[in-house]
């Protein structure tokens, strides 16, 4: 077998693969030996029919199959041999190869197209993107310490609504004239008063108890998606409903906040020894830091792969590309909507992919499999506790096999992949580029995210 690749154009090649018959001739004996110790054919008992009447009714597709097999195995064993950097996969050149004649044997000659992947050159320097921080002010801090104190609080129901009650009973839609309306909606439901579009209709529930009826409309109440889900009615008839309902309250329920004291400073930030409300509001504004971080870095890569996209000069096999996209054999794609959705969809994707590829070779980005078993670990320890007599080390060995259970389904774990993914492509991004930090507040980070 010989094989030479030839340049076409700037990236373009021509691969060409001669086999001769000598390459796969023994092969193709030994399987119809094979074929003929259990072929069945009438006349004949088994595994005695005459070679010759084999090799008539199987020799040709044979020959196709050997050599069809020795070709992508050593197609692609000269493309690792030869460290050819390829992008796409190499196509027939079914102009060349025309149709082969598997029927009369010996030599046969192959061409395959190619092409090169292009050589990027990324300029740091051109990268001007600030990286955000947020400001963490004291209502947020504020904020989030009553969610808190409200997540870990107790339960109680008492008579009467109170403000910011949950309220739960029986809800119908009324007619124009007052009275309930035939076929209209009539459900049981249940919402937070704290919730209300409109703050000032909680006076109509306040100080109501058990089987009173309060009449309002829901459209000035709740926002659409919360419309939905308390009338139980799609988005198109949410979108529409206008009518007033009456609500007939079956009761209400509020929450007790939980103290301010270290039993619930231990629950929320366990191990911390955290021993005043202080420590504990510095606590809770550092988490809130940590997730605006995260926000801010998937911003700043989104930033940073755009410019690199807008500064990417490197010149792209199109027309091979092309051939390549279409022989994929994607759903009604056509080379004319190809052509059509060319530059807003199919090129910029192959640039980044071709950045993406020029960027691991600088620092892997990739997540390993080990990575995305030890980020699934962690997750899984923040909620588990040691069983009975199980020590640290026996602890950490189940977490190890869950966790390499769930990951070996890459469907399951997509979301964790990809923010390994976007972690390991900020670090890189900020060793290479060393933006300069930007303090903004969370309402003008909102905007830059929009843009």
């Amino acid at each position: 077998m010989n094989i030479t690749r030839e340049k076409t154009g700037d990236l373009d090649l021509c691969i060409k693969m001669e086999i001769a018959e000598s390459d796969y001739a023994e092969k193709v004996a030994k399987q119809l030996k094979e074929y003929r110790q259990k072929a069945t054919v009438p006349g004949f008992r088994k595994g005695m029919a005459p070679m010759g009447l084999i090799q008539r009714m199987y020799k040709s597709a044979l020959t196709a199959d050997v050599v069809q097999n020795l070709m992508g195995e050593s197609l692609y064993k000269y493309i690792d041999d030869e460290k050819l950097d390829l992008i796409g996969s190499p196509l027939a050149n079914e102009e060349k190869n025309g149709a082969p004649d598997f029927n009369k044997g010996g030599d046969y000659t192959f061409w395959f197209d190619a092409a090169l992947m292009p050589e990027v050159k990324i300029d740091w320097e051109k990268i001007d993107t600030k990286l955000c921080s947020i400001k963490v002010t004291a209502k947020e801090t504020d904020t989030q310490v009553n969610e808190i104190t409200r997540r870990f609080g107790k339960f109680e129901a008492p008579e009467t609504v109170g403000e910011g009650d949950f309220v739960y009973g029986k809800v119908v839609e009324l007619a124009k004239e007052g009275t309930e309306k035939e076929g209209g909606v009539s459900t049981f439901t249940s919402f937070n008063l704290a919730t209300l579009k409109d703050p000032e209709m909680n006076q109509l529930f306040v100080g109501h108890k058990a089987e009173d009826k309060i009449v309002f409309n829901p459209s000035k109440a709740f926002a659409t998606t919360e419309l939905e889900r308390a009338l139980r009615i799609d988005n198109a008839a949410a979108k529409k409903f206008k009518a007033d309902v009456e609500f007939t309250l079956s009761g209400c329920s509020h929450i007790i906040p939980a103290e301010m004291n270290e039993e619930l400073f231990e629950k929320v930030f366990p191990g911390k020894g955290i021993k005043d409300a202080a420590a504990f509001r510095k606590a809770v504004a550092r988490q809130i830091e940590e997730a605006n971080d995260e926000q801010c870095h998937i911003l700043y890569v989104n930033q940073v792969r755009k410019q690199l996209l807008d500064n990417f000069d490197a010149p792209m096999p199109e027309a091979f590309l092309k051939r390549w996209i279409l022989s994929r054999g994607e759903k009604d794609l056509t080379a004319e909507k190809l052509d059509e959705e060319w530059n807003d969809k199919y090129l910029p994707s192959l640039k980044w992919e071709i950045l993406d590829a020029t960027l691991n070779k600088i620092q892997s980005i990739e997540p390993t499999q080990n990575e995305i078993v030890d980020e699934i670990k962690s997750i899984l320890k923040k909620n588990d506790t040691l069983m009975e007599g199980e020590d640290e080390k026996k602890q950490d060995e189940r977490l190890e096999q869950s966790a390499r259970s769930i990951a070996s389904d890459r469907a399951n774990v997509q979301q964790i992949v990809d923010r390994l993914y976007v972690n390991k492509t900020f670090d890189l991004f900020n060793a290479q580029a060393k933006p300069e930090t930007e303090k903004i507040s969370a309402k003008d980070f909102a905007e830059r995210a929009k843009s």
